[in-house]
């Protein structure tokens, strides 16, 4: 599947791992499980993660089934005073959150470590619109899910659960792909000016290059 523009692909869970700084996870059309199983053992490995837009992070199921399974867990709490848990969030990053630390150690030292190098976020913050975003292929839903089935969207769900951020979220994206739009724009622009003046200066050196026979 051609991937989005300006997308990389992150590396697959059969591979060997890469090791970068910090790494930008766009969350988009991803399926919950798969992309948290993969996020986990990077997390172990050492790599610090990222994770973006986990509002469109996708489930397998129909809506209806998957939001009669969040609303029984929240009627799970402690009967004498709810105040000591278990807590519920309704953010889609923090339900994404909470996926990752059931699939880490997070009592021991070193899942605590691990755990300390995830950040996950609803929409994209501004200190990370430029940075590269990447993509994990053994998680998209297009790949991994048959199609026809149903499927449907974290953000929905946190939406129906008590999530109310959901417009501003939407309100903040929609004016950072308006900036994308520009920068894109202008970025083009000076990339067309360059390649011009390559091509200029090459047959330049390619007219001098021909009288020596090359």
């Amino acid at each position: 599947r051609r991937q989005p523009a300006g997308s990389v692909v992150f590396p697959q869970s059969g591979g060997c791992t890469m090791f970068e700084k910090v790494v930008v996870i766009d969350c988009k059309n991803h399926l919950l499980g798969r992309l948290a199983s993969i996020v986990a053992k990077e997390l172990l490995n050492g790599q610090r993660v990222v994770c973006v837009r986990c509002e469109d992070i996708n489930i397998s199921g129909s809506f209806y089934r998957n939001k009669l399974k969040f609303l029984d867990k929240l009627r799970k709490r402690t009967n004498t005073n709810p105040a000591h848990g278990p807590y519920h969030f309704r953010a889609p990053s923090r339900i994404f959150h909470r996926v990752i630390r059931g699939m880490i150690p997070h009592k021991t030292h070193r899942g605590k470590c691990a755990m300390e190098r995830l950040k996950a976020f609803d929409g994209i913050p501004e200190q990370y619109e430029k940075s590269k975003r990447m993509v994990v292929p053994d998680a998209f839903r297009v790949t991994r899910l048959k199609p026809g089935r149903r499927y449907c969207v974290l953000g929905r769900i946190s939406l129906e659960i008590g999530w109310k951020h959901k417009e501003a979220v939407e309100r903040l994206e929609a004016k950072r792909k308006e900036r994308s739009a520009v920068y894109w724009e202008e970025k083009k622009a000076q990339l067309g000016k360059a390649k011009a003046a390559k091509a200029a200066v090459a047959d330049q050196f390619d007219a001098k290059l021909a009288k020596f026979g090359y």
